[in-house]
């Protein structure tokens, strides 16, 4: 992560681009600098007349934002393609590779609350940028930075396109949508006011397969809920597939690079089963095999399910551009993380909710199952896996005692387990016998101390979770007496 100090407020880059609230840190000149210092990273690279696109989701402000930054774009005489409406991010990452485009900025905050707003910039193979890339953004970015610094006025032209339909058109070929009709399924889609509205639901209609949405609408309030496919914002579409005797229902994220899923009752299907469910229908009934990448807070699920298909696997940390990275090098079948985000073989090297939901429809076709029957058949072959999250509002020094206490104090035990090992890959993971394992782990962002469990039963993943909730207060209350 790196650190700006700007006029305005400072610019912070996460595992995945820069976010902040608006009228904050997110200002149309904070735009206008990163779309700048992208601009001259791409100048740098000797791509310019590639251009770079410029896409936007549902929020407050992303049009006229993305406006912004494709004239700051165009004032580094590089051209522009603008997206003609709010794009998923896929989408746009589809676009990238397909009009061998430099490169492309997105205006979105993904899954953040509603008064948040970001960039994220998506590299020539249409995945996230590299540590390497970002670090020559941030060089130019200081440069901007610089009292000496002054904007160039190289005006290039702009033009706008629709980048969805292609998208769209690729989607129909890259999932079975006659065999999901034949099957007779009817799904509820949720695209949480994202820039998904309407295109899941629209493909289905037009595939005459069964479906209702909601939140399609346009709110960028996004009344009720954060635009991120977990518990509890997926309540609403619970109570959707259930009243409505609905067999499946797929939640996509506000840019819709991540997906959620509820059963038929209503149950909430995770991340992590959805991983296991996709790897097992790509490496089982699509027959193909690769490389399988999980991120450090990922389920043993995974690792299982490789070692049944004699898969090689590799931890990354968390953050999808540590996946990205390997596929770019390597044969990959799937790679995914606890956040929703799965990418899979033969398509960009990105984050797809829109695809995923699908492929989970494909699956459900094939095999004849629902979601819930399909997850209870890996829990009887490689038992149960109960996993949750937490995040906690703690402030930095109290962070950074708590991981030092943790690393350099030799715990036995936690919430009465007796700790087998530990590692530190990203944050501090302490795993159980035979797979239970906890995981504290900081926001690169926010004020947040992120706390991971995954156990045969809920009630083991509560009693370490409140243990975890027990040291960060510990932590807190240490910290403030030290100011």
């Amino acid at each position: 992560m790196a650190k700006h100090s700007t006029a305005d407020q400072p610019i912070r880059f996460g595992t995945d681009g820069w976010r902040a609230q608006i009228g904050e840190g997110f200002t149309f000149e904070n735009v206008r600098r990163i779309a700048s210092a992208i601009a001259d990273y791409v100048r740098e690279e000797g791509e310019p007349k590639r251009g770079l696109l410029v896409g936007y989701d549902m929020r407050f402000l992303s049009p006229e934002a993305a406006k912004v930054a494709a004239d700051a774009i165009t004032s580094r005489g590089i051209p522009v393609t603008l997206a003609d409406r709010p794009t998923p991010t896929p989408a746009v990452s589809y676009a990238v590779v397909e009009r061998k485009a430099a490169g492309a900025l997105v205006v979105t905050a993904s899954h953040n609350p509603s008064n948040w707003n970001g960039i994220k910039f998506k590299a020539p193979y249409g995945g996230s940028a590299l540590p390497s890339i970002m670090q020559r953004i941030e060089f130019h970015l200081d440069h901007f930075d610089h009292p000496g610094a002054r904007p160039r006025t190289l005006r290039a032209r702009r033009e706008t396109a629709d980048l969805v339909a292609p998208y769209v058109a690729r989607l129909k070929s890259a999932v079975d949508l006659e065999a999901i009709r034949r099957s007779g399924r009817r799904f509820v889609v949720d695209p949480m006011f994202g820039a998904a509205r309407g295109l899941i639901a629209g493909l289905f209609a037009e595939s005459g397969i069964p479906c209702t949405e909601i939140h399609g609408e346009h709110n960028p309030l996004f009344p009720g809920l954060n635009p991120e496919p977990i518990e509890p914002h997926v309540a609403r579409l619970r109570r959707a597939v259930k009243d409505g005797g609905f067999d499946a229902g797929f939640a996509t994220d506000g840019d819709a690079d991540r997906v959620g899923a509820v059963d038929r009752d209503g149950s909430f299907i995770d991340s992590h089963k959805i991983f296991s469910i996709l790897l097992l229908h790509l490496a089982e009934d699509r027959r193909l095999s690769g490389e399988v990448i999980k991120t450090f807070s990922t389920t043993q699920m995974v690792d299982q399910l490789a070692a049944k298909y004699q898969l090689p696997l590799t931890v990354t940390p968390i953050g999808f551009k540590y996946i990205c990275e390997l596929m770019l090098k390597r044969d990959v079948l799937i790679g995914g993380e606890e956040s929703g985000g799965i990418a899979t073989k033969g398509n960009p090297p990105e984050r797809d909710g829109i695809l995923n939901s699908l492929l989970l429809a494909e699956v459900m076709a094939r095999r004849d199952r629902t979601l819930g029957e399909l997850v209870g058949e890996l829990s009887s072959e490689f038992g149960p896996h109960v996993y949750s999250r937490v995040d906690l509002e703690v402030s930095r020094p109290a962070m950074v005692r708590l991981l030092a206490h943790l690393r350099h104090h030799t715990f036995r035990k936690i919430a009465g387990r007796r700790i087998a090992s530990t590692e530190s890959l990203d944050g501090f993971k302490m795993l159980f016998e035979p797979s239970s394992w906890l995981l504290v782990r900081p926001s690169g962002t926010e004020n947040l101390l992120r706390l991971y469990a995954e156990a045969p039963n809920r009630d083991e993943v509560d009693q370490l979770l409140r243990a975890a909730e027990a040291l960060a207060r510990e932590a807190e209350i240490a910290a403030s007496k030290t100011k």
